[in-house]
């Protein structure tokens, strides 16, 4: 594995890229071709299917290593939630929310894990700043400033175009852009603000061959 870190924005939260993330993807993307697939909970424009059983105690041990050591949060780590997943939302199907930049959880102690399965690694993951407030991250202490801005800001402005944020609009900056690459790993924390850079005309195919195919991960760190 080559593990690189990355620091995102003025507010410097670490970004950790790890290349070369599972001993055999074409294992892993060889099951996800067999799975079933069914509807993604929690906003995600797409669909999802359930991980091998193996994935999570091998690829575990290797993310609390970096939690440890490049964001300073030892502790046992625990999965929330993984699994394939596969963006297929038309952009003239999005709700509002998923046209906006997000994050997944307000606590520190909350991880996203984000590792790419298509051979032509597909399309990345970009990171924004928020342009009124200037956060690049919302925690519980700004949940309620950042929410109360954001609902103003859309019911004056009218909602966002029907489709992906992948670049700079009116309310939010992009601040990095992480490149997809085959069995590439992304960590960071989940109250960072972000989305899939899903590419304008992208096929948003269902297929596991052919799809955006990539495992997402949820974990929290105990103290």
């Amino acid at each position: 594995m080559k593990i690189g870190v990355e620091y995102i924005g003025s507010e410097r939260e670490p970004l950790v890229m790890i290349d070369d993330f599972a001993a055999d993807p074409d294992a892993l993307r060889s099951i996800a071709i067999t799975a079933r697939f069914g509807p993604a909970a929690h906003h995600y424009p797409g669909i999802r299917a359930d991980l091998p059983a193996d994935y999570p105690p091998v690829q575990v041990p290797i993310i609390a290593d970096v939690l440890r050591d490049v964001f300073g949060q030892p502790g046992a780590v625990e999965v929330i939630d993984a699994s394939y997943s596969i963006v297929t939302t038309q952009p003239e199907d999005l709700s509002v929310n998923q046209r906006l930049p997000h994050c997944d959880a307000f606590d520190r102690g909350r991880i996203a894990l984000v590792h790419y399965l298509s051979p032509d690694g597909g399309d990345g993951t970009a990171f924004f700043r928020h342009r009124s407030t200037g956060f690049e991250t919302v925690d519980r202490s700004r949940a309620v400033i950042y929410t109360g801005q954001l609902d103003a800001e859309l019911r004056h402005g009218g909602p966002p175009p029907m489709s992906y944020v992948a670049a700079d609009t009116p309310l939010f900056e992009r601040t990095m852009l992480a490149e997809a690459r085959y069995n590439r790993a992304l960590i960071y924390r989940s109250y960072a603000l972000h989305s899939g850079a899903i590419s304008r005309g992208a096929s948003l195919s269902p297929d596991p061959e052919t799809g955006r195919l990539t495992i997402t991960g949820f974990l929290s760190i105990g103290g």
